[in-house]
């Protein structure tokens, strides 16, 4: 396939794949009663409809705050996980390797059955820590691959001058390597919060009655349909799209701290 063949099979696919936007933000800012495609005039009545339905609050607050912990949560394993297998010489280190990429791999469904089954027997069905836990292991991963590939491009020459200087390495770790460390790191949490904050098969097992914002936005669709649920997709695509920028950004930084 030629390079101006393959421009413009991807340029084809792109603005497929972008089309419906120009139906989603037209339909959030409707004047209508109901769904209408073009609308016959703007207004802000959907968005002030989410904003005065408790429910809509209450499922975005909860899938701000999931997101957050099982960022706080994936970093906090993810990140000796990574130094361990990029650095560590141990048996077995390519099984951990594998285990810790499996959420990658496994159908999301899947696992949530197996989830499922476990949290029900230590009653965590329902708990908003329960869905923290499972999310977390559907985000190690990013983390994961990351931090490795941050790991991989760092200078241990800046680590051994401090050590030689005197530096402990616990001191050595926090003054010099995950301060170089940090584009990764805001990247690898930024990723981390995302994939928890945009899950839905997983909240439709362990959600129970305190849902998240992706299943109140499936529950939604299934009863009913009116122009508030375009309303909440605009807004939590710019959520996305604005960390997909900061994640670019951290990137671009860490590309030039690796040079």
């Amino acid at each position: 396939m030629s390079r101006r063949a393959l421009v413009i099979a991807c340029t084809a696919i792109y603005i497929f794949l972008m089309l419906p936007l120009l139906v989603v933000f037209p339909i959030s800012l409707s004047s209508a009663a109901y769904m209408q495609f073009p609308p016959p005039g703007l207004s802000w009545q959907w968005y002030e409809r989410f904003i005065d339905d408790p429910q809509w609050v209450d499922a975005t607050v909860r899938s701000l705050y999931v997101g957050v912990a099982t960022a706080i949560l994936a970093l906090a394993l993810g990140i000796p996980l990574s130094f361990s297998l990029v650095r560590g010489k141990f048996a077995g280190r390519w099984l951990v390797d594998r285990i810790a990429l499996a959420p990658l791999i496994v159908p999301t469904i899947i696992l949530s059955i197996a989830v499922y089954g476990m949290f029900a027997k230590l009653k965590l069905i329902g708990e908003w820590y329960g869905l923290v836990i499972a999310h977390t292991v559907l985000a190690l991963p990013f983390v994961v691959l990351v931090m490795s590939a941050g790991l991989r491009d760092f200078d241990r020459g800046l680590e051994q001058a401090a050590e030689g200087l005197g530096a402990s390495r616990t001191r050595t770790l926090l003054r010099i390597s995950l301060p170089l460390l940090r584009p990764s790191l805001v990247s690898a949490g930024l990723l981390a919060f995302i994939s928890s904050f945009d899950e839905l098969v997983v909240a439709l097992f362990l959600a129970g009655p305190n849902m998240t914002l992706p299943k109140k936005m499936f529950d939604n669709i299934l009863m009913e349909i009116d122009p508030t649920i375009a309303a909440v997709s605009v807004m939590q695509i710019l959520l996305v799209s604005i960390v997909l920028v900061l994640i670019g950004r951290f990137g671009r930084g860490l590309r030039s701290a690796g040079r």
